[in-house]
């Protein structure tokens, strides 16, 4: 089972990285902390001292159209915040 789905490029998060050594991924809706700790761990070799987690749902989306009225629903995902250890970095553009 993948934990790790995707990693969050985005410039809030290129912020959050500069500022405060942190990093976000989008991950499994049933990894827990423990999970998502030790599969960063490996796939990047760094140290992980902390993780948050946050839980977003779906939202309900409609639109009105020439054909008719169009509803339909968002996915909902879990992301996760990760705390790296001082002097630690990820750098996610270095297999492009």
């Amino acid at each position: 089972m993948n934990i790790l789905i995707r990693p969050i490029v985005t410039e809030k998060m290129e912020r959050l990285s500069e500022k405060l050594n942190q990093y976000g991924f989008i991950v499994e809706k049933s990894a827990n902390k423990l999970q998502i700790k030790k599969a960063i761990e490996e796939l990047y070799g760094v140290t992980v001292n902390s993780i948050n987690t946050i839980r977003y749902a779906g939202k309900l989306k409609s639109r009105y159209t020439k054909s008719g009225f169009l509803s339909g629903k968002t996915n909902s995902f879990k992301k996760a915040i990760v705390t790296l250890k001082e002097g630690e970095k990820i750098d996610f553009y270095s297999n492009i």
